[in-house]
């Protein structure tokens, strides 16, 4: 098994201790202190349930020995799929205790991405909820083991049928383990997949705890704060920015709201007087449209952050009007680096930039194509390294050939420009990689789907800018000769091979064929931006 690991070079790691950064605690750590401090303080609330820190502590360590009870061993790890219940953290906190490796996957990943997760990650488990949304996890569980025997055990909240339910689980194993170590890989979690599916991240316990405990600080949370994931809490922006974890680290309390849409978050809202929330930008217009209409008494929000991907100035003028409450942008990545925008900020750098980074050692380049600065306030693309910025992907050399320098600055695929102030303002995508309400997805992926049917000679996916989702993706396909396949059909093709919904084309366009150069030859990248241009120059004469 390849071993997991995220190692940042000795001067730097002695740096960010004597900064204090790294402070040595693990999420183990973290929660049995809180527990021992606020027994009796409602953490988590979700559906009828309503845990105490003491109770999340005591379920968290139940599942730790029964999950090493079944067999698995420290080390080993585990792709969790699940939505917004409060057995969430218990499993995931539970396998912290037992130092098993999460591997977290969204609520509308399917097979094929489960797949992936699982044999890059090496995975020997995996845990699902029964059903969500309409779908049955179990079924999905049943083809990930035929297709991986590695899968030893699978683990469901609620029916369980031939797996384990997780209420299940043996209550006592004996002594658990001895806390990892704060420098020790942690969880991993998926990236946006810019090229083919998702790469895996290693996040270590001294990285993202930092991340985790400076997002509290910057965005004010404390005993008082009520924390409502709208988003799938697995999701790096609603679990960490600050999000569930920066909750928990600050004794608030967290609402799970099984669906994001108004008709479900208002009346949370209004129930347990919720003060923070994040959302992706077609959920932000949503809700301040639904404001007008619902009944709800929304008044004690206080703070709505938007990121995942940028939120328009026209949109973002009028949040204070429409919901209420403080607009605060944020734009970070799964990666590592976090940008925000401060509460005590003019409206002007809330309004028109995504914020500034975390922390002080948080090395920002913005460069040309030649990996040569740009001049001050010019756009280019964004590297970065520091405290909380991952060095490697797991198990993905070529990857990591790609994405980081030689001195070990990620590249992020942003295209930004900087303020005088030090904010940045993001221009954009330099890779083709679609921002779809907030989920990335690889136009290369999409691809690979639509060029396996029978009737498609080639076919190219552009993201395409939406006023609700911020952008769509749009293919051109071609057809082999004599074949005619529908637009529907093709986005049935595509449902059929279990992906996620998000990741099926929004449009889908019939052409004759590419564009190419006198001697036939063009780069996919360039294609992609030649229809680009083209179809929205024909949308404006249109």
């Amino acid at each position: 098994m390849k071993p997991l690991e995220q190692i940042w070079p000795d001067n730097l790691a002695a740096r960010y201790r004597t900064a204090g950064y790294w402070t040595g605690e693990t999420f183990s750590h973290m929660l049995r202190e809180r527990a021992a401090r606020w027994p009796d303080r409602v953490a988590v609330v979700g559906g009828e349930e309503r845990w105490t820190y003491g109770d999340l502590l005591a379920r968290a360590e139940r599942i730790a020995a029964g999950l090493l009870a079944l067999g698995l061993r420290p080390g080993d790890r585990v792709v969790v799929q699940l939505p917004n219940i409060p057995e969430f953290f218990a499993v995931i906190f539970g396998l912290f205790r037992a130092r098993l490796i999460p591997v977290y996957a969204l609520p509308a990943h399917r097979l094929t991405e489960i797949t992936h997760f699982a044999r890059k990650a090496e995975a020997a488990a995996y845990v699902c909820a029964e059903s969500f949304g309409g779908f049955d996890y179990r079924g999905l569980a049943r083809e990930l083991c035929a297709a991986l025997p590695a899968i030893r055990h699978v683990v469901v909240v609620g029916d369980a049928a031939e797996f384990t339910p997780l209420a299940g689980l043996p209550a006592d194993a004996g002594r658990l383990p001895p806390d990892a170590a704060p420098s020790d890989v942690a969880f991993l979690q998926i990236s946006g997949g810019s090229t083919g599916l998702s790469k895996l991240i290693p996040r270590t316990h001294d990285d993202y705890l930092y991340s985790v405990r400076e997002s509290a600080r910057i965005c004010r949370l404390d005993e008082n704060s009520v924390y409502l994931a709208a988003l799938p809490v697995a999701h790096n922006f609603p679990m960490s920015s600050p999000g569930v974890l920066g909750a928990l680290w600050a004794g608030s309390r967290i609402v799970l709201a099984p669906a994001p849409g108004p008709e479900v978050a208002f009346p949370l809202i209004a129930r347990e007087k919720v003060t923070i929330t994040g959302l992706v930008p077609p959920l932000a217009l949503l809700w301040m449209q639904a404001a007008k209409s619902r009944p709800e008494d929304i008044s004690s929000l206080e703070i709505l952050q938007v990121g995942g991907a940028k939120f328009m100035p026209e949109a973002a003028r009028r949040v204070r009007a429409e919901l209420g409450c403080q607009l605060q942008q944020v734009f970070g990545m799964a990666e590592g680096l976090v940008n925000y925008t401060r509460l005590d900020d003019p409206d002007s750098l809330v309004v028109e930039t995504q914020g500034r980074p975390i922390s002080p050692d948080d090395e920002i380049r913005i460069v040309d194509e030649a990996d040569n600065p740009v001049p001050e306030g010019e756009p280019g693309h964004l590297l970065t390294r520091g405290p909380y910025t991952i060095r490697a992907y797991h198990n993905d050399d070529q990857a990591n050939l790609r994405a980081f320098t030689t001195d070990g600055f990620y590249r992020t695929g942003d295209v930004v420009k900087r303020t005088p102030e030090g904010y940045l303002v993001v221009q954009g995508r330099a890779t083709d990689h679609i921002n779809r309400a907030g989920e990335k997805i690889s136009a290369e992926e999409i691809e690979d789907h639509l060029l396996a049917h029978p009737d498609v000679f080639d076919a190219v996916v552009v993201s395409i800018p939406d006023p609700a989702l911020g952008e769509r993706s749009c293919a051109f396909v071609i057809a082999h000769a004599g074949a005619e396949p529908r637009p529907a059909t093709l986005k049935g093709w595509m449902r059929q091979r279990d992906v996620a919904a998000f990741k099926v084309p929004d449009q889908i366009v019939l052409v004759p064929g590419f564009e190419t150069t006198a001697v036939g030859k063009i780069s996919r990248k360039q294609l992609r931006a030649r229809l680009r241009e083209t179809f929205l120059a024909e949308q404006e004469t249109a």
